[in-house]
């Protein structure tokens, strides 16, 4: 994959957003100013790469996107900078997700904040993500995992059938998660809060996805997969696996 430069603090501009990113290497958390930085940012954060991030999922002004399990909206953030004005971005947290926080408050709403007019807060169900209109991408981070260990095989069955419904023709999906070892079992994503990136693949691909591209922009080969992802000798560094899979058209 291509690295992304910036000729220009100009792109990701909410009013005229990018086309194509290229040039020369952006430095960890180099948010132009017109992109307020993402709330876990920061010298201690990890370097989520976020040019590299909407370059391989092939945003673009204008583009409706799904951030599916968004946390506290780090990527909704970027994305909202990223598609511009005449873009959109849904924040979709699941019912099943609201239902396990047992009345505990979510992280609060993206939309609420200044500059991110372009967002929207919706609950989505077991089998759509309930977006009002087809969109262009979805994405969801770090979370794929724990859709296994929360709704099991069937409920992740659910998850990629409702994605490939919620895309218009050609539209994408990515996944990106924390990577496991080969063949590792239910218990170890419980334990270790990673995945089997093969399992994956298998599984998106059994709905019907292309698998499109791959990136190794947040890959970590010292690491041994072998600790939970929250352990102070990993955490921040774990090996990630970034999907891109397509819906055909």
């Amino acid at each position: 994959m291509t690295l992304i430069r910036s000729a220009t603090l100009g792109m990701f501009c909410m009013a005229s957003a990018l086309s194509i990113l290229s040039g020369g290497p952006v430095g960890a958390h180099a948010m132009p100013p017109h992109m307020p930085a993402p709330a876990d940012s920061g010298p201690a954060a990890p370097d989520r790469k976020p040019y590299e991030m909407v370059a391989f999922a092939k945003i673009k002004p204008g583009q409706v996107v799904i951030d599916y399990l968004p946390g506290k909206g780090y990527f909704t953030r970027v994305f909202s900078a990223a598609v511009g004005n005449r873009g959109k971005v849904y924040a979709a947290t699941p019912q099943f997700y609201i239902d396990r926080l047992k009345g505990r408050p979510l992280p609060p709403a993206v939309s609420t904040e200044s500059g991110f007019s372009n967002v929207s807060e919706i609950v989505s169900g077991d089998e759509t993500l309930n977006a009002p209109v087809p969109v262009d991408l979805v994405w969801t981070s770090q979370n794929y995992h724990d859709v296994h260990n929360w709704t099991g095989a069937t409920g992740v069955a659910a998850l990629n059938k409702a994605a490939f419904m919620a895309l218009k023709p050609g539209g994408l999906y990515v996944v990106l998660d924390h990577a496991g070892v080969a063949g590792l079992d239910a218990d170890g994503m419980a334990k270790l809060h990673r995945i089997d990136e093969a399992l994956v693949k298998q599984e998106v691909l059994a709905a019907g996805f292309i698998l499109d591209g791959e990136s190794q922009e947040l890959r970590n080969p010292a690491d041994p997969r072998s600790a939970n992802v929250y352990d102070p000798s990993i955490r921040g560094r774990t090996d990630q696996f970034i999907l891109r899979f397509r819906k055909p058209r």
